[in-house]
């Protein structure tokens, strides 16, 4: 395994990040195809075992259950210290807001409710999980502030932004002596490459890490046409990413079969590979012990310039898709996928 700083931070953090929503109660939440405890724990284990320190989750998660399902699992197999565990804030709800609730007193509520489900004191990265358009960002901003203070987290970063959003945020907590947002969780793989226009060039140019998600495109980049798996089958949020674009997908991931097969390796250790060429450590998800396997395996496989460009050949632009395509002013009003679907005990 290979090791990076958190963009100017001093965490200190894998090269793959072992992503945990497939993790969690499948009777709650918006999920039906995560696991169960038991195998929670064995996956979390071997990605222990090879090298992974790095463990994604979010209070939204299975109502929760992830992050207890994570937590769980880092008391039994690890030392607090030696891991680098980050969770998700997920903005104010309509009820919330109706009933006067501020952004601090939210994240704070919040960051406490991870903490209890995690069973851990502090968090070494805290994120904002999506643009709230109905919070000045001055009020999370704050509230993260007061919980490094509290040393309830160690640093803080954002997903699912566009980069003026990140750099506005970044300059208001320079201004006000908050910290700086480190990273940023955004949805980039071979067959969504919209952050490279400006998202990868500030945050590079700003020594902000990339870590983003949907690495695999929930299994499309790792699975060879006619496949199939549970969560291909039954994830209906990734089938609204990529269903719409799964002609222009095709060929690149057929680039992606052709140079697996020429250097006898998987599909998901030369999409990853890839991708390890432009960020800093892209969130995994695994259901499965072979898919941790898989994952650290791309972090030894160097492709070649000419493989490169082979895999970027074929993309085509895409319509920004998910979270992202709600990052909009009429946010305002219409209540995101995850705040509705992602309700958790406070």
């Amino acid at each position: 395994m290979e090791y990076v700083n958190l963009g100017k931070s001093d965490l200190k953090v894998s090269r793959i990040c072992m992503g945990c929503m497939g993790f969690g109660n499948a009777a709650t939440g918006q999920h039906s195809w995560t696991v169960d405890e038991e195998t929670t724990k064995s996956i979390i284990k071997k990605g222990l075992e090879l090298g992974i320190n790095f463990y994604d989750t979010a209070i939204a998660y299975q109502a929760g259950t992830s992050e207890a399902f994570l937590g769980r699992a880092i008391k039994e197999y690890a030392r607090r210290e030696d891991v680098v565990i980050a969770t998700k804030f997920l903005p104010r709800s309509q009820d919330e807001i109706a009933a006067g609730i501020s952004g601090k007193e939210h994240l704070l509520q919040s960051l406490d409710s991870s903490l209890s489900h995690l069973g851990m004191d502090y968090v070494d990265l805290y994120i904002y999980h999506m643009w709230d358009w109905n919070t000045p960002i001055e009020e999370y901003l704050e509230a993260m502030a007061e919980g490094v203070k509290a040393g309830k987290i160690r640093q803080v970063g954002i997903a699912n932004c566009f980069a003026w959003q990140l750099a506005e945020a970044n300059a208001i907590a320079r201004e006000n002596g908050w910290p700086e947002f480190v990273s940023v969780q955004n949805h980039h793989n071979l067959i969504m490459r919209e952050d490279e226009r400006e998202m990868k060039v500030y945050a590079d140019e700003r020594g902000i890490s990339l870590t983003p998600y949907s690495a695999l495109a929930a299994g499309r980049l790792s699975k060879r046409p006619g496949e199939t798996s549970k969560r291909l089958e039954q994830d209906a949020y990734a089938k609204f990413k990529y269903d719409a674009t799964a002609d222009k997908d095709a060929k690149v991931i057929a680039r992606v079969c052709e140079i697996a097969d020429a250097r006898n390796v998987s599909m998901t250790e030369v999409s990853l590979a890839w991708l390890l060429t432009q960020v800093a450590s892209p969130i995994v998800g695994a259901t499965k012990i072979s898919h941790v396997e898989g994952a650290v395996k791309a972090v030894d496989l160097k492709l070649t310039p000419d493989e490169i460009a082979l895999l970027e050949a074929d993309y085509e632009p895409h319509n920004l898709a998910g979270v992202m395509a709600q990052n909009t002013p009429a946010a305002r009003t219409t209540e995101q996928v995850w705040i509705k679907n992602g309700k958790y005990n406070k």
